[in-house]
């Protein structure tokens, strides 16, 4: 039997973790997270990082492995991936890939391979311009020039901005339009199980599961990381608005307010790039059996 990937997604709340290691129990496997930020040790309640009553015996990778002074990016995690998926497999042909995190997700099942190497000129001349007139003067850039972008970007992530914006420029081609263009070569097939719930319930998890990261502690986990605030990994929702508090900007109860809400828009554009894929299954979350009956069948056909 030839490899197969079964890949889990959906927006940021809808149940992706219970659905991932119900199919790694079903197949006997394990689950690789494709989470930009359950990776980070320091972060464990504000990324929702499953605890070991809810792994359940399933091996889990990518999670908690690394710190957030370590410099990671979605290229990097396409190689350490794909080599741990070769180790995987050699194990058991049929394994799990979860999260929601869109580019992660691209990177091993795509590949990254017609992005532009960035000039020195192309990146000084876009730093300039966030020099003066900040993240919201580069927004309006790339949606002049990258229209696409601002509907699959989490706009208030300056790196992202910079990035596509930089790609953009440099290669005289809108960043949207390069991401998924050229699938690179991969020693397994793939099947895409999309998780998703009627928005008003999603919200309405999403909300309450801020409170229960408030009642297990995020506000002394923020606390802790605040003089590491300027690092990447820390520009991440649930952190950047509780720095606002901790900094006398907001009120601790609008600050949660926000993360509620930025949280509620980031879970809308995962749903935008996600159901830009024609390819993907949608199932509801709790449809164990719909969804184990799709991967055994995708696993019989092919």
């Amino acid at each position: 039997m030839s490899n197969k990937l079964v890949v889990i997604v959906g927006p940021t709340g809808v149940g992706k973790t219970a659905a991932a290691i119900a199919v790694a129990k079903h197949l006997g496997c394990s689950v690789v997270s494709a989470d930009s930020r359950q990776m980070f040790r320091e972060m464990a309640i504000g990324t929702a990082v499953p605890t070991v009553q809810e792994m359940d015996g399933v091996p889990h990778y990518f999670i908690q492995d690394r710190s957030v002074v370590d410099y990671y990016s979605a290229g990097k995690y396409e190689l350490d991936a794909l080599a741990l998926l070769d180790n995987l497999f050699e194990q058991s042909p049929v394994q799990v890939l979860a999260g929601g995190s869109m580019m992660y997700v691209d990177a091993v099942l795509r590949g990254f391979d017609d992005i532009p190497r960035i000039s020195a000129e192309t990146r000084q001349k876009v730093l300039g311009m966030l020099e003066k007139g900040g993240l919201e003067a580069l927004v309006d850039e790339l949606g002049r020039v990258d229209p696409g972008s601002l509907e699959r970007l989490d706009l208030k992530n300056r790196q992202r901005v910079v990035h596509a914006l930089e790609v953009t420029l440099q290669g005289n081609v809108p960043y949207s339009e390069l991401l998924g263009k050229k699938v690179a070569k991969r020693n397994f097939e793939f099947i895409k199980i999309g998780l998703n719930l009627p928005r008003d319930i999603l919200y309405q998890r999403i909300n309450a599961r801020v409170d229960s990261m408030m009642d297990a502690g995020l506000l002394e986990e923020a606390r802790s990381l605040l003089p590491m605030r300027h690092l990447n990994a820390l520009n991440t929702v649930g952190y950047k608005e509780l720095f606002n508090y901790f900094e006398g900007q907001w009120t601790l109860d609008f600050a949660v307010s926000m993360i509620k809400q930025d949280t509620r828009r980031y879970a809308k554009r995962q749903l935008t790039w996600f159901k830009s894929d024609e390819s993907v299954e949608w199932f509801a979350p709790d449809d164990i059996s719909g969804i184990l009956s799709c991967v055994d069948n995708f696993i019989e056909k092919n």
